[in-house]
């Protein structure tokens, strides 16, 4: 079975407790979780671990189904590994592994990750048609020898810090909920590829960043954001959306680096989504378009002035 195989790959040094889930965007509230599984681990002298799934269930269980994903696997890895937990450990949701029994997978968990212990939250399932639950699983594991502990989710204003509520906000261009949910500002990342070439009769030369199709995007509109270009950082402005003065149909990620005058063409670019400053429009002509431009230039870079950083 594939799921042995990569299973089999981990060699934990001692016994470990264990968290499974998605992860994705590896938001405050997986932090938190992570923080009660490492402070468990140190009271029991056990290895912490967390085992995350290279794709989403949902994809695997609903075939046609497409959830945007807030981070890829590996910028997911690199986060849940700065946590600095004992053991990130990414394994492949596949049928196969969805037709396991919850008791068929806990033992496979206890052979190769040596689990001892299970911490999760209320809502937890684990096994074929959902039968692992945590009364379910509490039971298994006095069978099995592993304990269960169940950890209620962090909440913010009256709400569960969710990777759903994060989606929900960036579609809405809500900037600041999404970072106050994820701890971080957003981030996106691409090679940059070769677009239209309107910007630079434009007057604002653009660069338009190739990102995967499954990545969740903030609202069409327009974002005050940070670019880093080669270890520099530099204030920008996104826009995000279809370019509908042009009648465009295709949804682009294009931002326009304030200060930079290199090729960017073919190199990686990472930008940071700070705050909307409006909504996607159709304009009249290229000289109205021109003008707002030019405000929302204006607009970004007072904004990103006075969060305090600076360029460089």
């Amino acid at each position: 079975m594939r799921v042995e195989k990569e299973l089999a790959e981990v060699s934990p040094e001692k016994d470990m407790l264990l968290t499974i889930g998605v992860f994705d965007g590896v938001h405050l509230g997986h932090k938190y979780l992570i923080s009660q599984l490492k402070e468990l681990a140190d009271e029991l002298d056990l290895l912490s671990g967390v085992l995350t799934f290279r794709q989403n269930p949902r994809e695997v269980l609903s075939p046609g189904t497409s959830l945007p994903y807030l981070t890829n696997l590996a910028e997911k890895v690199d986060l849940l590994k700065n946590e600095r937990v004992g053991e990130v450990i990414p394994l492949s949701f596949t049928r196969e592994l969805a037709d396991l029994t919850a008791r068929q997978f806990a033992g496979l968990l206890k052979k190769y990750l040596r689990m001892s212990c299970l911490l999760v939250g209320p809502d937890f399932v684990l096994g074929k048609d959902r039968e692992g639950n945590v009364d379910a699983l509490r039971v298994l594991g006095e069978d099995m020898g592993f304990s269960l502990v169940v950890v209620s989710p962090l909440k913010t204003d009256d709400e569960v810090v969710s990777s759903t509520a994060i989606r929900d906000a960036l579609a809405k261009g809500d900037m600041k909920r999404v970072t106050s949910l994820t701890g971080r500002p957003f981030r996106l990342q691409g090679r940059v590829i070769t677009g239209a070439g309107r910007g630079g009769g434009l007057g604002f030369p653009t660069a338009n960043l190739e990102v995967e199709s499954e990545q969740a995007l903030p609202g069409d509109g327009v974002y005050a954001t940070w670019a880093y270009i080669n270890d520099e950082t530099y204030q920008a402005v996104t826009n995000v959306g279809k370019n509908p003065t042009f009648d465009g149909q295709v949804r682009t990620v294009e931002t326009y680096v304030l200060n930079y005058r290199g090729n960017l063409y073919g190199s990686e670019l990472k930008i940071e989504v700070m705050e909307r400053l409006r909504g996607e429009k159709k304009f009249d002509g290229v000289e109205e378009l021109k003008k707002q431009m030019a405000e929302d230039v204006k607009e970004g870079e007072a904004i990103l002035s006075s969060s305090g950083r600076k360029p460089g």
